[in-house]
């Protein structure tokens, strides 16, 4: 089986470019070529690292060992095993588990044995989004990947302990990649602006237009370069004809349109951040699902990180919906985890869940306006000495303190409840932290809160 054809697909220096017929993709023309032109990924390149060793062919009696790469989409999978190959002449060879069965897997194995015994020459085989294989289909790598027929670099963007089988992940190692930073996302698409092998310096990106790119990128390098080339189009019709030599402008309308994308105005660092913030709060608590719903999706359309989003939902779910429906509470804790574990694009169905919940929910802050007197009490100077009966006795010396003296155990009571003195002495009898409202599940509160008070002895 013959290897797979150059994807780089930029000219050489010198090389006549090619024709708009035959241009590749702008993402496939900046591939990186070298490890120094990787963007990202710096923890899993370290000096030393299995990944970096592999691509740089290092030596020593440790031969080389298969790879699975696992990360979102644009984080550089397919470049990275570009690179493997490129090291030492290897062989390399492409394939989808989409489209590849075991007969296309036990070709690439032969072929890759008849270059290892008549040239010495190692194979590199790719193969994309391996969890698409079946059990059997994965089975059949095994040989290959155990006596090194192959130097196999696999990539998914599943997690590998649920979607790649046992044998295959302990022959291998496993590479966590992750998504581009902003910044890194900006270096990706000014490369790509002034590269010869890009746009060649024939465009200009105004300032809102690059954030734009961006924010919906995700930290997705593909998504961003395949934008701003969509873009780039987009401008040139924009422009229409002129007879200077001047550089196009790509302005932020030619992104939107090529995107089919608004930009949403929100800037995750200035007043837009926290104004957008406190309409979510503020719609959440009076009761507007649709505000909040449509606050919800300005900050993730904008990219804001989801889990600062699932923060806010919990202290709301506390705050103002409190007792009146304790299961918010709960809603909210549960899509915090959720979002951690899950991700983009799917954290927006969670989000939304925790949202219409606190949203729909009967509203009481008394616990948050409780919490709050309490404290003003303490930091006024309120509050004297436990009372004695209440202090820890589980200490020697306890008893001759009189520390525990009189207390009555609560489950002793036929009622599960002992009128005994709780507050300190200058509290007692005057503190009213805690009011229940006649809203949700804090209205059944309501009677049992009475009885308790003059079951205590409290007005």
């Amino acid at each position: 089986m013959s290897s797979e054809p150059d994807l780089f697909g930029a000219a050489a220096a010198g090389d006549e470019a090619p024709s708009d017929s035959v241009l590749p993709p702008l993402a496939v023309r900046m591939r990186p070529r070298s490890l120094d032109e990787v963007r990202g990924q710096s923890d899993v390149l370290r000096v030393g690292s299995p990944l970096r060793r592999l691509i740089e062919g290092s030596g020593g009696r440790a031969g080389p060992v298969s790879a699975i790469l696992w990360g979102p989409p644009g984080t550089g999978k397919t470049t990275l095993a570009h690179l493997v190959a490129s090291a030492a002449g290897r062989d390399f060879v492409e394939l989808s588990a989409i489209t590849a069965g075991v007969k296309d897997v036990r070709a690439v194995m032969e072929q890759a044995a008849r270059n290892r015994d008549l040239y010495e020459k190692q194979t590199v085989l790719f193969l994309d989004e391996i969890h698409r294989f079946t059990k059997a289909q994965q089975d059949a790598l095994l040989p290959g990947v155990e006596n090194r027929q192959v130097i196999l670099v696999a990539a998914t963007t599943e997690n590998p302990s649920f979607s790649v089988i046992a044998p295959l992940l302990s022959r291998s190692v496993l590479i966590t990649l992750t998504s581009l930073s902003d910044n890194e996302i900006r270096d990706v698409v000014e490369a790509a602006l002034t590269a010869p092998e890009g746009l060649g310096a024939a465009y200009t990106l105004d300032d809102d237009a690059r954030e734009h790119i961006v924010r919906v990128s995700g930290g997705d390098a593909r998504r961003a370069l395949t934008a701003l080339e969509a873009a780039a189009g987009v401008a040139e019709d924009l422009r229409g004809i002129r007879g200077d030599d001047q550089p196009t402008t790509i302005s932020l309308p030619a992104v939107e349109q090529a995107m089919a994308h608004a930009a949403v105005r929100y800037d995750r660092a200035g007043d837009q951040h926290y104004d957008v913030a406190s309409a979510l709060i503020k719609s959440m608590r009076g009761s507007d699902v649709d505000a909040a719903l449509h606050y919800l999706a300005r900050m993730l359309e904008a990219g804001e990180d989801p889990r600062f989003i699932a923060r806010r939902i919990v202290i709301a779910a506390s705050e103002d919906v409190g007792m009146g429906d304790p299961t918010a509470l709960q809603t909210a804790v549960a899509a915090l985890h959720a979002v951690a574990q899950i991700g983009m694009p799917e954290a927006r169905i969670i989000l939304a869940q925790a949202v219409v919940h606190n949203a729909l929910a009967p509203k009481s802050n008394a616990s948050y306006l409780a919490i709050n007197a309490a404290i003003a009490d303490v930091r006024a100077g309120k509050g004297g000495a436990v009372p004695a009966h209440l202090r820890g006795s589980g200490y020697a010396g306890a008893a001759r303190l009189g520390h525990g003296d009189g207390y009555r155990y609560a489950h002793d009571e036929p009622d599960g409840v002992a009128e005994q003195q709780y507050l300190p002495d200058d509290l007692q009898g005057t503190t009213d932290y805690y009011r229940p409202t006649d809203r949700g599940f804090e209205a059944r509160l309501q009677e049992r809160w009475k009885w308790l008070r003059s079951r205590l002895g409290r007005p």
